[in-house]
């Protein structure tokens, strides 16, 4: 009996946290009539409001630009992030827990203190309106380099030394010995940076104006507070919905070697 009540509390849990997920993508095929009924169900269920938002907007051409912009956000994070992790955890070099240090630090100052300067750096670096200036202020994540050290600190260092031994060098020895080993902290590294970076509102706003450029959160912000959703309760779910569902995707595909990764990279050292 305890453990059919553990499993009902979990239940009911999951029902109350996916409810309006549900119902966001539910509304998105209700007639405008039905929409404020709080039934997850409908005998009038169309794609009529999807149909709307295409029309209206380049939905399509935002979605590209949002994977290109998150594809080469996420492997640049991965890749940098795992050549500092890997010097953080393996190399000895002098000012190594300074500069570890002042990583951390960066985690704790806020964005929008940094925002100005990015924005004013990109401008004069004429990279406005463009994927560069899209991608080039996240190319780097303090912590990714957080994550990666923090497994790097276990991996056997006689492994790196016999590598070395047979004549690897330090960046051979991290892409052919160790990123094997740590492929689910690579992919848990990656879920988060692809989230964030698809979410990313703020950023695309300041430095993108030509709509072809737009990305998938930009387009459907200034679409649904802009007024193009003309009040239409339908159409800014159905815009809402096309947003979430390639992160919910993502998510459900990797969530297991994300929760492994978040297990095996506990605090070391």
């Amino acid at each position: 009996m305890k453990t059919l009540g553990r499993y009902i509390l979990l239940f009911s849990g999951g029902v109350i946290f996916a409810y309006p997920f549900l119902w966001m993508a539910v509304g998105a095929l209700k007639p405008e009539a039905e929409i404020h009924d709080l039934a997850l169900w409908s005998s009038h269920l169309s794609l009529a409001s999807l149909e709307k938002v295409f029309a209206k907007v380049p939905l399509a051409r935002s979605f590209l630009n949002s994977v290109i912009v998150s594809a080469f956000t996420t492997l640049s994070v991965i890749f940098f992030g795992s050549m500092v992790g890997y010097a953080l955890a393996k190399l000895q070099f002098k000012g190594r827990q300074v500069l570890y240090a002042a990583i951390l630090f960066t985690m704790m100052v806020p964005f929008q203190l940094t925002l100005i300067p990015q924005y004013i750096l990109i401008v004069k670096l004429g990279l406005t309106d463009s994927y560069l200036g899209l991608i080039a202020p996240t190319m780097m994540s303090a912590l990714s380099i957080v994550i990666f050290r923090q497994f790097f600190l276990g991996i056997p260092d006689a492994l790196l030394d016999a590598a070395r031994i047979d004549g690897c060098s330090e960046l051979r020895i991290l892409f052919r010995v160790v990123w094997p080993l740590a492929r689910p902290t690579v992919l848990t590294v990656a879920i988060l940076t692809f989230m964030t970076s698809w979410n990313e509102v703020l950023w695309p706003l300041l430095v993108v104006r030509e709509r072809s450029l737009m990305t998938m959160p930009q387009l459907v912000t200034i679409f649904v507070t802009g007024g193009e959703a003309e009040t239409q309760l339908g159409v800014q779910l159905a815009a809402a919905t096309m947003l979430a569902l390639p992160v919910t995707i993502l998510y459900a595909f990797f969530q297991r070697y994300f929760i492994d990764s978040m297990v095996s990279t506990g605090l070391k050292g």
